[in-house]
């Protein structure tokens, strides 16, 4: 089998961006939706442990709540509340913060607020519970991960949140876990294996509960796993029903109708031991109204429509309509049939009402990774619109009639490497988008990023991420994220934000006329809703990827996020940036004239290592192999002003202590998994090698990582796997 090798690029295309005021939109049609917005009376307070199918219409009208992952099942992440606004915004300071023991990894989750209590996750699904108001720790509970599982997952052991459901907490543990946790004591109540503990397959999604149904997918689409997600009993944790996302073996049979219609779109000669992919990691959205539950679906694992070969590969990147009842597919749109290029449809799905030629329609809205905005019937999944919120050169545009992408050229990366946009790391990836029903716009995290996609690298792709093209820091400062305000009837931007940074976090709306975006490099920034202009910023020296939400308690309004950077494993932060700063993950609250926002601490730089001795040419050559196989992922491939240590700094006490680290896990309890069944002291002594000479340049000035010129780079080893 073969794994693609992956390079950034540079955007090369020119684009001019500029703030443009967004039309004034007629909103009458909407008044039902539009009341929840103007809700300012105060409503019954619902107790923790009276959340359930009968409440949430009361939670979700009570503007002080944010109950559910997204502040309600339609996941709009907006809103009502209004004293904190346009005219008041910059009178924000601390209303207090938090430390949630999440001193490396990143602050993913968005916290759930309900009858002034909050429940917010974080790395590896430990759970913390505050008094909303003074923010004292009720309780914590720590599932206990094993550090070792680290390794198990491509991008951290984080947590994006939990779930409340009749007094309890939900919440998925990285080393595949649903736990149920009560709301009061932070006792553990009951945990069920949802995985059964397999290799590569994790959870790092926030879990949703439906009619006393607790849902949950996984991760590990990358390392070819098999996806699914899971209906458990909320109330004893017993596994209702579970809906393969891909089919297995055919000679096994097929464990749901669904299946045996996917297999049609599949090579049925591949290799079965390869799991397909598929797996929805993050994104879940429901309709109580239509009794139906959407569901974000994963990439291909292996990527490569050709590898395996055939057909579509249902349900690879799709939104599925599920009854949660029985678990059955209503209908399935593919976002991108053939997945080739880890374009996820993972990504946040939003729910809402939109006027579009004349009919009031119930809608999907998704921004997935593979750089296409779909705005899709709910009820039936029909295609009503599609157009591209990025750069796209892998198709042409979307055919209305088939529903599917008009590939290009430069899509098929086969027999000759392509630079292919958006990348792997999406036109949008994770960090969720927001509505306002009183704009009608969508307010999207967006980035121009482009990947040169290949097949000529032999590896094994299940052993991690090969990384060993992305070396080119000339390309730094080419690549932007933004801030787009997408109109969905009219299928573009309102106006658009283009930002220094790469990558922006999750984004919330508010009556206030505000919209609420976080960056890596350390600020959350305010902007007219309306128009996009910037009203305010507060500095926080850590990295924000997380989403910030909205509550109150009685009659003060705060907006919380987790702080705290977790951006893709091989990207350097500048150096400007939230290098210079802790990355210690903590919850930050803010009202209306609190007190001064303190950065996080300054960190000092460790100097690169001081071994003058030359290193063997052929030594290095095969430990830029391992390293760049093994270690690049989370150390980084430029080395520099990444979250995680600077290899080339590593202390005397480390680099005498590697092998015991690398190979026998003496950092296990912190996230630094054992690599002893892949490595061996041969390939610890070549990754030394290669770090040494790496630290000898670093300190001339000379900080490119290898290979670094022609010559050099044809003695790198390509690496494989026998029988592969």
């Amino acid at each position: 089998m073969r794994i693609i090798r992956v390079c950034l690029a540079m955007f090369l295309i020119p684009l001019v961006l500029t703030l443009q005021s967004c039309k004034s939109f007629d909103t009458s049609d909407f008044a039902e939706e539009n009341s929840l917005a103007d809700a300012r009376v105060h409503q019954p307070k619902i107790p923790l442990a009276a959340v359930d199918a009968s409440t949430v219409p009361q939670l979700e009208l009570d503007p002080g709540n944010w109950w559910s992952h997204g502040r309600t099942w339609s996941e709009q992440r907006f809103s009502p509340l209004d004293s904190i606004n346009t005219s008041t915004v910059s009178r924000l300071g601390l209303a207090w913060q938090a430390d949630l023991q999440s001193h490396r990894f990143g602050i993913e989750a968005s916290p759930i607020v309900v009858n002034g209590k909050m429940y917010v996750s974080s790395s590896w699904g430990r759970v913390f519970a505050f008094d909303a108001r003074t923010g004292k720790k009720l309780w914590m509970y720590d599932p206990k991960v094993p550090g070792a599982w680290a390794r198990q997952g491509c991008c951290k052991p984080v947590n994006r949140g939990v779930a409340v459901w009749k007094g309890k907490v939900f919440v998925g543990a990285y080393d595949g876990r649903l736990i149920a946790i009560d709301g009061t004591t932070g006792k553990e109540i009951w945990s069920a294996n949802t995985t059964d503990s397999k290799p590569w397959l994790t959870i790092t999604g926030a879990p949703r509960v439906v009619n006393g149904k607790v849902i949950i997918g996984n991760g590990g689409g990358d390392y070819g796993t098999r996806g699914f997600f899971s209906a458990y009993s909320a109330e004893s944790g017993e596994l209702l029903w579970r809906f393969y996302v891909v089919p297995g073996d055919p000679a096994n049979g097929f464990e749901h109708p669904e299946m045996e219609m996917a297999m049609e779109t599949w090579n049925q000669d591949r290799d079965w031991s390869v799991g397909g992919g598929g797996n929805p990691w993050d994104s879940f959205a429901f309709d109580p109204e239509l009794n139906l539950l959407y569901v974000g679906t994963g990439n291909g694992g292996p990527f490569g429509s050709w590898n395996p070969a055939g057909g579509d590969g249902l349900f690879l990147s799709s939104i599925l309509a599920i009854n949660p009842d029985n678990g059955r597919l209503a209908w399935h749109y593919q976002t991108t049939p053939g997945e080739s290029w880890d374009f996820t449809a993972t990504q946040h799905m939003i729910l809402a009402d939109l006027e579009i030629e004349g009919r009031r329609r119930k809608v999907l809205m998704q921004a997935p990774k593979n750089g296409f905005f779909y705005v899709l019937d709910r009820e039936t999944g029909e295609l009503i619109s599609a157009d591209n919120y990025a750069y796209v050169n892998w198709a042409e545009g979307i055919d209305m009639t088939t529903g599917r992408p008009i590939l290009t050229e430069e899509a098929n990366f086969e027999n000759q490497a392509r630079l292919i946009f958006p990348s792997a790391y999406g036109g949008h990836n994770w960090p969720p988008m927001a509505w306002s029903p009183e704009t009608r716009l969508v307010y999207i995290p967006a980035r121009e990023y482009g990947f040169v996609w290949g097949s000529d690298r032999i590896t094994w792709f299940m052993t991690g991420h090969d990384v060993s093209t992305l070396t080119d820091r000339d390309l730094e400062g080419k690549l932007y994220g933004q801030l787009l305000a997408w109109d969905p009837v009219l299928q573009r931007a309102a106006w658009t934000v283009k930002f220094d940074t790469l990558t922006n976090g999750g984004v919330l709306a508010t009556a206030g006329d505000l919209v609420i975006n976080g960056s890596e490099d350390g600020y959350l920034r305010f902007f007219n809703a309306k128009n996009g202009e910037q009203l305010h910023e507060i500095f926080f020296g850590t990295g924000i990827i997380a989403p910030p939400i909205s509550y109150s308690v009685g009659d003060e309004q705060y907006i919380a996020l987790g702080v705290g950077w977790n951006g893709p494993k091989a990207e350097p932060l500048g150096p400007d940036t939230t290098s210079k700063y802790s990355n210690a993950g903590r919850l930050v609250v803010l009202k209306l004239d609190g007190s001064e926002v303190e950065p996080a601490d300054k960190i000092q730089l460790q100097p690169f290592m001081r071994d003058d001795k030359p290193q063997d040419a052929d030594l290095i050559a095969e430990g830029v192999a391992r390293y760049q196989q093994h270690c690049a992922i989370c150390h980084g491939v430029v080395g520099e002003d990444t979250v995680v240590p600077d290899l080339r700094r590593m202390s005397q006490g480390v680099f005498d202590a590697f092998d015991l680290i690398v190979l026998q896990g003496l950092m296990e309890a912190g996230g630094m998994a054992s690599f002893g069944d892949v490595l061996d002291t041969e390939d610890t002594k070549a990754i030394r090698a290669y770090l040494v000479d790496w630290a000898q340049r670093s300190r001339k000035g000379d900080q490119r990582p290898f290979p670094y010129d022609a010559e050099s780079q044809k003695k790198v080893p390509k690496l494989s796997v026998p029988g592969a």
